[in-house]
């Protein structure tokens, strides 16, 4: 799945199916993105070190003057019209309240001295991001709506405006209380790199992903997972609840990032609660394997970097316990392959994706036996990607 084998002529002419006439469109993209390594570490202020896919979303959009957003897309059934005077979020839009959001955030910003330029228009979206799998299908849609409308409005914002301006969207429009990981990725990401991203300052460093005779395999397990749901929020709140307790013992902690290996050894007898104590140390530790990693890349030792993968899912497994028996049996079954190197989940868990680093030669056997042998055990059948690092968000050339 590259950008490239989209048909953006067949997508003109679906937009004009849909809306009248694909005259005057333009094509935006935007990618979904895979974390490889740093997971519930990014509402925590810790390391993160996500990559963009080749794979997202695109949106076709003509400018419309009479105020009118109407929101279309290939996947989904549901539709949504608004007037730019009245965007509120509504149930029954389903997937349409994500560009929803991105214009209500628009519209606010510089006290509304934008809004008067948001005058309309009529959006497509075709994904090709697996919806529900936790490669940031939602971050793709809003980033891609985000400098659509930016574009097409005459509004100059700098990247990283949007990423947060799409995190705020998520997280006061539709109720989804992530972190700024997705959004960042999905805008800011390089072309064959992966993103070394500090969430409390957005620090970041872009680190070349070269994996030679290797592929990034990623592995659904096809198991749908709602992230607003889940227990994410829960784990949230338990990481919330052990941070006031370590500030008894160190009160100048901000968050759970700042929090050093040694800093934890010397403070956690605060945190008497196994499960909250549980959870912290899972932040702290998989904070100090993001920067393992980053050292195993620089230096080329790929076996490192699949050691410190595996041993991330090991501690989302034991300690943060959001794995479940899907990712598990498919983390189990990929390390027994030989050719493997490294695997973990990817995303907030309970269902999704793992992500797998290959070699060549034992590609092909590691999707049909890590598929039989998964499907022996859950009695679903898994897919796979075979990834490509590509660029963040941008316009396309129609």
């Amino acid at each position: 799945m590259t950008a490239l084998t989209v048909d953006l002529t067949r997508l003109k002419r679906q937009f004009a199916e849909k809306f009248g006439s694909a005259e005057g469109v333009r094509v935006f993209f935007a990618p979904g993105r895979v974390n490889l390594i740093g997971e519930h570490t990014d509402y925590n202020g810790g390391y993160v070190f996500p990559a963009a896919l080749t794979f997202g979303t695109y949106a076709l959009i003509k400018p419309r003057t009479d105020g009118q957003y109407r929101f279309r897309s290939l996947q989904f059934e549901a539709e949504a019209d608004t007037p730019a005077a009245d965007v509120s979020y509504r149930k029954e839009d389903d997937w349409a309240n994500y560009p929803k959001g991105v214009l209500s955030e628009l519209l606010k910003l510089d006290g509304g001295s934008y809004a008067s330029r948001y005058r309309g228009a009529d959006v497509l979206y075709y994904g090709n991001v697996p919806n529900g799998a936790g490669l940031s299908s939602s971050a793709s849609i809003e980033l891609a709506t985000a400098l659509a409308f930016t574009s097409v409005a005459g509004v100059e914002l700098p990247t990283l405006e949007l990423v947060k301006l799409s995190q705020r969207a998520e997280n006061r429009f539709v109720g989804v209380n992530c972190g700024i990981m997705d959004q960042f990725a999905v805008g800011m990401g390089k072309k064959d790199h992966a993103v070394m991203l500090k969430c409390d300052t957005l620090d970041y460093q872009y680190v070349p992903f070269r994996i030679e005779g290797c592929k990034l395999v990623i592995t659904n397990t096809n198991k749908r997972r709602g992230l607003a749901d889940s227990k994410y929020n829960e784990r949230r709140q338990q990481c919330e609840d052990g941070l006031q307790l370590l500030k008894e013992k160190i009160p100048s902690l901000a968050s759970l990032g700042e929090l050093s290996l040694e800093q934890w050894e010397a403070a956690k007898d605060a945190v008497a609660d196994p499960v909250i104590r549980s959870r912290v140390e899972h932040v702290v530790t998989e904070d100090d394997r993001v920067l393992k990693a980053r050292a195993s890349l620089e230096r080329g030792d790929l076996v490192t970097f699949g050691e410190l993968m595996k041993a991330s899912h090991e501690s989302l497994r034991d300690l943060y316990e959001v794995t479940g028996f899907e990712l598990d049996t498919l983390f189990e079954e990929a390390s027994a392959i030989d050719g493997c190197i490294g695997t973990r989940m990817t995303g907030a868990g309970f269902g999704g994706c793992s992500v797998s680093v290959v070699r060549d030669e034992a590609v092909e056997s590691f999707q049909r036996l890590v598929a039989e042998r998964y499907t022996a055990k859950t009695g679903l059948v898994p897919s796979f990607y075979v990834c490509e690092i590509g660029d963040g968000a941008k316009e396309l050339d129609v």
